[in-house]
């Protein structure tokens, strides 16, 4: 269980927690304040509770006496963490500056004065970006592309591969390839670790072997660009069994809520990818699969890309020998 689900004694009403004597702590204004002064930098709930404390010890001295279910230093930090966990949406109602990052437990709060279209623009650009929490220049959205494949093959026995749509033919004129290609594809063989017999009874009664992925990666994922990103995946994602939405950051609730609607409705799956540790991306919603392969699909972007038409040659040398 995250620091924001502890059961601790929350306010029913988050202006109770803005009411008090002058020694009160105003949580909203202390909490704003901690994240203004370090504009974009991302901090979890604990972070900021304990830098309040530090920089207002007599005002969490005060709360911390004033409470009956409050022992000691530990517990009122809990309660603080509860409180901003608990506002958070009342607040971010209130302050458009006051973000959070979704999709990692715990919660990453920041602020910022860019708007949300900025955030994505500025995240895109084909130049240096920063890891979360970090001041170390790195990626583009490029260098995802060999982590999502190392976590797939990790998590799900995937094979990927990077599709370049720069490798594209373009025959069908400026526009005629927009939201065909998606970034990565994979293969996962559904036979692995079968005893030979029952391969070489599965490949005679003709029974499915193997399921193709598509995968659509973006830096960041908002309200701004959630519904464009996650059609683009769908139309990218048609012809496989399964389809994903790709994200190294998912910014605020309302973003998953957007995404959990559309998934209700066209089945595309979203990974939440740690662009500083591979191995701890999530899965966050699992994709609906298509049963059948969308072989026209396929035969139209194996003519239009090589890196396609090179996949869809492994798919069949799979379906020949059963090695990929």
């Amino acid at each position: 269980m995250d620091d924001e689900t502890r059961l601790q004694t929350v306010p029913h009403s988050c202006e109770a927690i803005e009411l008090g004597d002058v020694m009160a702590l105003k949580l909203r204004k202390r909490v704003i304040e901690a994240l203004s002064s370090r504009p974009g930098e991302k901090l979890k709930a604990r972070e900021i509770a304990t830098w309040i404390c530090e920089k207002y010890p007599e005002e969490a001295a005060a709360k911390l006496h004033a409470s009956a279910s409050l022992k000691n230093q530990t517990d009122l930090l809990n309660q603080l963490v509860a409180e901003i966990g608990s506002c958070r949406p009342q607040w971010q109602k209130m302050h458009p500056e006051f973000r959070t990052a979704e999709g990692i437990k715990p919660r990453l709060y920041y602020w910022t004065s860019k708007s949300e279209e900025d955030e994505v623009e500025e995240a895109e650009l084909e130049g240096e970006a920063l890891l979360p929490g970090s001041d170390e220049p790195k990626i583009r959205e490029h260098d995802l592309y060999p982590m999502l494949i190392e976590f797939m093959f990790a998590e799900q026995g995937v094979h990927g591969y990077r599709i370049d749509e720069r490798k594209s033919s373009n025959s069908r004129g400026p526009g005629g390839n927009k939201w065909l290609f998606p970034d990565v594809v994979g293969i996962e063989n559904l036979t692995d670790g079968l005893d030979p017999e029952v391969v070489a009874a599965i490949r005679e009664s003709r029974d499915k072997r193997l399921r193709l992925w598509s995968f659509e990666v973006k830096i960041l994922i908002n309200r701004s660009n959630a519904r464009e990103t996650y059609f683009q995946a769908v139309s990218n994602s048609s012809w496989a069994n399964l389809g994903y939405l790709v994200a190294a950051e998912i910014e605020g609730a309302d973003t998953l809520k957007e995404l959990r609607i559309r998934y209700a409705m066209h089945g595309i799956g979203l990974i939440k990818l740690d662009a500083a540790n591979p191995a701890e991306s999530q899965i966050l919603i699992p994709a609906r699969e298509r049963h059948d392969l969308e072989w026209a699909k396929c035969s139209r972007l194996s003519r239009e890309n090589r890196d396609l038409s090179a996949f869809m040659k492994r798919v069949r040398q799979f379906f020949q020998t059963g090695d990929l």
